[in-house]
């Protein structure tokens, strides 16, 4: 099998992606979705979110929640908001969000490349996340939340996406969030095997969100290869959009914390102070290079650079602006050993702005915030070609991918 794959996309019929399309079902949480897709039946957050259509309250881990999303696929496509194409194609998928675009290809990408790490992860994976999306993708038989992807520098295939991109679009919207969503299709045989061929020359594709998706893919393809499900091989291939590298948009991940450990904020300034320059601004501190961090506590803004000696510039991760934070003040100073299951620290990714960090410590939900200036792709890279991986919560791309634009049926 190819690095990636022309499958029969269900996608929305032509005048209904507006009905349909909806943001990613892990950047809403219940409300949130359930005041999105009101008086919008055929919003793709009833299949994606589909607890919003049972009690509030309901464990959206719960069997009749999966159901639920099984059965509100299939009304969705009997209406008619989604149709599915005859015969296998290619995508091309443009997202333009304030003025800056992105041009890349919605394929079915081998699961067989992802388990040799052809398709490079930075991330490890919850658990309980890979088990949700595993339960979702049997109970639908299709994945619906597609990977992103980024390739290494190729400007033929940057050509042959702009050419593809040339003619009459299949869906050209603009969501709610202000981001303008166009899909192109590529159905003829030759131009598809072209594609093909192009994407299969590369060395390899890298994760850039979606880890758990794709984790998951790989189970489901797994398990039915297990059982001896031979007849469909469309499980052996996984949803993803791909995008060039040089046009991959990382936005900060910041951090807030629930209390300062005990410490008084003189105490917890002196501390900082042996490892960081500390000037204390009139204003948000927004970092503005690697290195660089903004701190809010106590109603004040604080500008915080790391002493140049501490930043160990052959390690691809440990240079790394989340890594310094979780080193040299996260875990020494506020006492947080594990990031990934210690409930005093929360993640606020940088598309909500400094504000949202503002309200959080001023409610007194959280008592200190730290802002990060976004990680390099290349260092995302530098990170995936060391088959290491990344601190959690590193990296927030911008713009995202509308859940219901192109589902890959596993049949």
């Amino acid at each position: 099998m190819a690095l990636i794959n022309p499958f029969r996309g269900l996608r929305p019929a032509p005048g209904r992606a507006q009905d349909v399309l909806a943001p990613p079902y892990d950047v809403l949480n219940s409300e949130e979705a359930r005041a999105q897709a009101e008086g919008r039946p055929c919003s793709f957050l009833h299949v994606s979110k589909p607890e919003i259509d049972l009690p509030e309250g309901t464990d959206p881990y719960a069997p009749e929640v999966y159901a639920k999303a099984a059965e509100n696929l299939n009304r969705i496509i009997a209406e008619h908001a989604l149709i599915r194409d005859e015969v296998p194609s290619y995508y091309i998928y443009r997202l333009i969000r304030e003025g800056r675009a992105q041009l890349g290809i919605v394929a079915a990408a081998s699961v067989a490349d992802y388990d040799t790490n052809r398709i490079r992860k930075h991330e490890f994976t919850k658990p309980v996340k890979e088990d949700d999306r595993v339960r979702q993708i049997e109970a639908v038989n299709a994945q619906t939340g597609p990977v992103m992807l980024a390739y290494p520098a190729a400007p033929h295939i940057d050509a042959m996406l702009e050419q593809a991109s040339a003619g009459e679009p299949i869906v050209d919207v603009t969501t709610g969030d202000g981001v303008r969503h166009t899909l192109w299709l590529v159905s003829d045989p030759g131009k598809v095997d072209e594609i093909t061929s192009a994407f299969d020359a590369l060395p390899a594709l890298y994760i850039a969100d979606g880890h758990h998706r794709s984790a998951s893919a790989s189970r489901v393809a797994a398990a039915r290869r297990g059982a001896g499900d031979e007849a469909n091989p469309s499980y052996e291939t996984f949803l993803t959009v791909t995008f060039p590298d040089h046009q991959m948009r990382i936005m900060d991940y910041n951090r807030v914390v629930r209390d300062l450990n005990g410490l008084s904020l003189d105490d917890l300034l002196a501390r900082i102070g042996e490892n960081f320059e500390i000037e204390k601004t009139a204003s948000q501190a927004r970092p503005t290079k690697a290195g660089e961090f903004g701190m809010y506590v106590a109603g004040q803004w604080f500008g915080l650079t790391i002493r140049p000696g501490l930043v160990p510039r052959d390690d691809p991760i440990g240079r790394l602006d989340p890594s310094l934070l979780g080193v040299h003040i996260i875990t020494p100073i506020l006492g947080i050993e594990d990031i990934r299951r210690d409930e005093r620290i929360d993640f606020v990714g940088g598309i909500r702005g400094l504000d949202e960090l503002e309200r959080r410590v001023d409610s007194g939900e959280m008592a200190i915030a730290f802002a990060l200036y976004p990680v390099a792709f290349e260092d995302l890279m530098a990170v995936a070609e060391a088959g290491e991986v990344m601190p959690p919560k590193s990296t927030w791309f911008e713009p995202k991918l509308a859940d219901g634009m192109v589902s890959l049926m596993l049949d």
